[in-house]
């Protein structure tokens, strides 16, 4: 029986939050404070406004994380916190409060790759054992991961231009649809029709798991100055119809891609994880490939698909785990990728070039 007790912090997009969480996978807090009303004026995060955000949140939400748990510091086995990938204000404010906390309360410090927090949240969930092939798609990454170990990840492909998250911030921005994109275009989808307009599956005529959501982006753009064009504006149902076409244009690329990483590394299990793993459409296309290929289908729960400090918190028990441990050195990283030993994906979206 794992007793430790790890308190998480995460900072890396437009999410505050912290999380205690136990070895034995018990999650006794979890805080997450959004920032939507604060970018929706600008189509997008403002990488400055959420950096000072997360500055004056995060202390807010670790004694609110504390609390919640019953819990105080000297009860705590030590600190893990977000290191990178993300937006570096950010990451630097939680790491930053982080080392704070390490050295006052004399706690041992984890940083914790952001990527990895949802790669491993299988294994907080449901207890998985190692290996399964992991499907991260989120707002700023797409790639598919083996995974080996709490820090061996081995990278099958990716997106190399915009994550499918981008992809869906990009059309709700183009069709006027509030912010965060993913759940507007997601409701728009459901009172559509997805066979009125025809929009391309980029990459299915190419062989490997690369991924590419760009062009689906732009070919939806031509469509709608079409509209525009042929009939003065938008009609309601324009917007629902394209945002059906759209969706189960991304969904069948994300399946057919899983398909064939399942052929390439075979696995027990067909895990996904990140934002965009709340579609249900999406969800419900990769459920269907796990299932063809006898493997078991993971999905976690919403409020961990999401960025939360649930999986960071994890993620550092897994790490403390196998002997790590961070100095006051610990650095914040916009770059880190999971897969060292993997070339470089092309490209680079609105949250940085891919890792």
């Amino acid at each position: 029986m794992d007793d430790s007790i790890f308190l998480g912090i995460e900072s890396s997009c437009d999410d505050t939050a912290a999380a205690i969480v136990t070895g034995d996978r018990r999650i006794l807090s979890s805080v997450v404070t959004g920032q939507a009303e604060m970018h929706a004026d600008f189509g997008g995060v403002v990488p400055e406004i959420a950096a000072r955000a997360h500055a004056e949140r995060l202390d807010i939400c670790v004694e609110q994380a504390l609390a919640e748990s019953g819990l105080t510091l000297r009860e705590l086995t030590a600190v893990a916190v977000t290191a990178g990938p993300g937006l570096i204000g950010g990451v630097m404010a939680g790491v930053m409060m982080a080392k704070g906390i390490a050295a006052g309360a004399g706690l041992p410090l984890v940083g914790v790759n952001h990527l990895a927090g949802h790669a491993l949240t299988p294994r907080l969930t449901d207890g998985i054992d190692f290996p399964y092939l992991m499907l991260l798609v989120s707002g700023g990454h797409c790639q598919f991961l083996r995974v080996d170990g709490p820090q061996e990840f081995s990278r099958l492909g990716g997106t190399i231009d915009d994550a499918p998250g981008e992809a869906f911030d990009k059309l709700a921005k183009l069709l006027a649809l509030p912010q965060p994109g993913g759940p507007s275009v997601e409701a728009e989808a459901a009172l559509g029709r997805a066979d009125r307009f025809e929009l391309p599956r980029p990459l299915l005529d190419r062989p490997g798991c690369d991924m590419s959501f760009s062009g689906l982006k732009t070919a939806a753009l031509r469509l709608r100055d079409q509209l525009i064009a042929e009939q003065g504006g938008l009609r309601q149902s324009d917007r629902q119809d394209l945002c059906a076409a759209f969706q189960i244009a991304v969904a069948e690329v994300l399946a057919e891609k899983s398909r064939r990483a399942l052929t390439l590394s075979p696995a027990p299990v067909l895990a996904v994880a990140g934002g965009v793993a709340a579609n249900r459409t999406i969800r419900t296309a990769l459920e269907q490939v796990a299932q063809d290929a006898g493997a078991r289908f993971l999905a976690p729960p919403l409020r961990l698909c999401t960025d939360n400090a649930a999986m960071i918190a994890w993620a550092g028990i897994e790490r403390f785990r196998t002997g790590a441990r961070d100095g006051m050195d610990l650095a914040a990283r916009p770059r880190w990728p999971l897969d060292s030993r993997a070339a470089p994906m092309l490209g680079s979206g609105k949250k940085g070039a891919k890792a």
